[in-house]
């Protein structure tokens, strides 16, 4: 599959521009004409883009200013809600899925006790070791939108690091989640890290500051089968994007607003928070302006490739090569034990007789 970057490319090489007058009101054949555009697009895609990411896209194109990424996000939400766009076109938030969901199964009965006992002889392929036993961090990462969870997803996971969506400021349960694993971590000795990616804003700078305190708050939490919360004093919080040198290398798209989740501005003097020192030093810094990290997804290489470099500034690329050597090691542990004990023996005896 082409990458986002052939999206672009592609766009830009169009010798017949969309025009879509998003101040208009949009008539069905014109939301027809829109959706047909973004479904031949997503033909490209490698996964799923969020509706607002889909906005970055195109403004990245030249198709749209950033005054109309709201009205990208509206128009494919409403191409959703009309049936012009799947209602799983974009991506979504996993909070938000259905649980619980039971299906009949249609295999027999005899089919079923082959299939497991057929995975007892290929357990190896699914024992998996401890990834972080002598190595000397642990790391689990932390990011504000489903865009970079889906773009760093693949990175974290050759790793074996837990990441997650915060959506903002995270739960009480997400930070003791990953407060508990922290807490295992440290307990065998290791480093622990926290990798955070979010928006460069007065309040996405502040979240990233303000984890080890959210941390400290749930420190005294007990778990049910008495786990004891976590103490993060020792926790190494690394927030490796968006940063403001990183945004103006990439030259990636600021929004003239400092517009919050609640229509409210913080460059408002009758804001309430408009004289606070972290808004005040925000402004001289950069300005009545922000970015929003679902912008990444314009340049998906190289936020993969920022994703690598903090992962590998504290485990180096030769951790995967020790991984390959655990996973060699609990292969034959594995198969070892199911020989020693005839195991394997029986379970083809049985097999044979189904």
């Amino acid at each position: 599959m082409c990458t986002i970057v052939t999206i672009i490319h592609t766009l830009n090489k169009t010798t017949t521009k969309m025009e879509f007058d998003f101040k208009a009101r949009f008539t069905k054949s014109k939301l027809k004409e829109f959706a047909d555009v973004i479904i031949g697009l997503s033909n490209l895609t490698r996964h799923k883009v969020s509706s607002r990411g889909w906005g970055y896209l195109m403004e990245q194109a030249g198709y749209i200013n950033k005054s109309e990424l709201d009205k990208v996000e509206e128009a494919i939400n409403r191409c959703r809600r009309e049936g012009l766009l799947p209602v799983d076109f974009v991506a979504e938030e996993t909070a938000r899925s259905f649980s619980g969901v039971d299906e009949a199964d249609e295999r027999s009965i005899e089919s079923i006790v082959k299939w497991m006992l057929e995975d007892v002889l290929t357990g190896h392929r699914y024992y998996k070791p401890d990834w972080w036993e002598g190595e000397d961090y642990y790391i689990q990462m932390v990011v504000e939108k489903v865009d970079l969870l889906n773009l760093f997803y693949p990175v974290c996971r050759e790793f074996h690091i837990p990441i997650a969506n915060a959506k903002g400021w995270s739960s009480i349960l997400q930070r003791a989640e990953y407060a508990r694993r922290f807490k295992e971590a440290e307990d065998m000795g290791l480093q622990c890290v926290l990798l955070y990616c979010g928006d460069f804003d007065p309040d996405g700078e502040r979240i990233s500051d303000s984890i080890r305190k959210n941390l400290e708050q749930i420190a005294d939490v007990t778990w049910r089968d008495g786990t004891r919360g976590y103490d993060p004093a020792n926790l190494i919080i690394d927030r490796f994007g968006l940063n403001y040198d990183y945004i103006i290398k990439k030259n990636y798209t600021w929004i003239d607003n400092l517009m919050t989740g609640r229509g409210k501005d913080l460059n408002d003097p009758k804001h309430p928070n408009f004289k606070l020192p972290y808004v005040q030093a925000y402004l001289k810094k950069v300005g009545p302006r922000k970015c929003e990290s679902n912008v990444i997804v314009t340049t998906p290489d190289d936020a993969e490739a920022l994703c690598l470099a903090a992962i590998n500034k504290y485990v180096g690329q030769p951790t995967l090569d020790r991984f390959a050597l655990k996973v060699e090691a609990a292969k034959d542990e594995y198969i070892e034990f199911i020989e020693d004990r005839e195991i394997d023996t029986k379970i083809n005896d049985i097999i044979n007789d189904l």
